[in-house]
């Protein structure tokens, strides 16, 4: 189970800068994208990122 925490929790920050990177304009890709320089995806983005973090310590905590 730790080990699928782990999994979700990476996949989890890394979107999460992903989207914070699209809505600040700072990646632009994919170019059709609907989040690109769209200032609310940061607030969501780093959303995402810390409950991704907080499953990853987690994962770290529970053996």
């Amino acid at each position: 189970m730790t080990t699928v925490m782990r999994i979700f929790g990476v996949a989890a920050v890394l979107m999460g800068l992903l989207w914070m990177g699209q809505g600040a304009g700072l990646i632009m890709w994919p170019a059709s994208s609907f989040m690109l320089a769209q200032q609310q995806w940061i607030l969501w983005g780093a959303l995402l990122a810390l409950i991704g973090l907080g499953l990853v310590l987690r994962s770290g905590k529970r053996r």
